[in-house]
């Protein structure tokens, strides 16, 4: 029986944490950032004067995202779930449980991935829908042309997983620090930066700018980020549950 403990332990870890969420701003935050860029897009196509091919109208909401909406999303919803600890000091309380410490890590890793890959999904069914409400409102604008709806999903798809180091780093720094402006800060020079510096070569392993490498017009510089962010990202939320589960949390 011993060997299903931990298991048990950290689903109920992950139980709390989804219950938390479900309390806190993050959910709300999850689902108005996405639907920001699906209205955006409406009123964009609407007071065009002529119609733009499918292909254009999925790409540009997809590099808003990647580019800007993504980032800052996650700074806020990082260091909205670091504040259900920090903001009632609840830590001392976590690490007295009789579990390993690295679950309660591991579960806000998970919880944090979940809501930005449900934002994600949330992104590729609003914008088609937007798209074709715009077309219904003012048939001059409609989308031309034959849609790609699995290339979009799969954009999509490969901005998320690329993005899993941007989110590490920033839940780690959130995690850290008790103080919200080191994430704070971290996502806003990160994200300026990315902005700034689109084409630099260095943007291949920028955190920040790592995501919208993916809609590259070099396919090897698209992969390779989508390589680092992924790969990178899973090694280095292992590397923040042990590294956590050895240090205090800072003021």
């Amino acid at each position: 029986m011993s060997h299903h403990r931990p298991a048990a332990s950290f689903a109920t870890m992950l139980a709390v944490e989804a219950s938390k969420l479900r309390h806190s701003l993050a959910l709300l935050l999850a689902v108005v950032a996405p639907s920001l860029i699906a209205i955006f897009v409406f009123f964009n196509l609407v007071r065009q004067a002529k119609a733009m091919p499918w292909t254009m109208t999925l790409q540009f909401p997809s590099a808003i995202w990647a580019f800007f909406m993504l980032p800052m999303s996650v700074t806020a919803l990082t260091a909205l779930i670091a504040h259900t600890e920090h903001g009632t000091r609840a830590w001392d309380y976590l690490r007295a449980l009789p579990l390993p410490r690295w679950h309660i890590y591991a579960a806000k890793s998970l919880c944090m991935l979940g809501i930005t890959a449900a934002m994600s999904a949330l992104l590729a069914m609003l914008v088609p829908l937007a798209v074709l409400a715009a077309g219904w409102v003012k048939p001059a604008v409609a989308a031309t042309g034959t849609p790609d709806f699995a290339a979009f999903l799969l954009l999509i798809v490969r901005i998320h997983l690329s993005a899993w180091l941007l989110i590490a780093v920033q839940l780690w720094i959130a995690l850290r620090y008790s103080s919200f402006v080191p994430a704070l800060a971290a996502g806003i020079v990160g994200t300026f930066f990315a902005v700034v510096a689109t084409s630099a070569k260095i943007g291949v392993v920028m955190p920040w700018q790592i995501p919208v490498n993916q809609l590259a017009s070099n396919p090897d510089r698209a992969l390779l980020a989508l390589a680092i962010g992924f790969i990178g990202g899973s090694l280095l939320f292992i590397v923040m549950s042990w590294r956590m589960d050895r240090r205090e949390v800072l003021a």
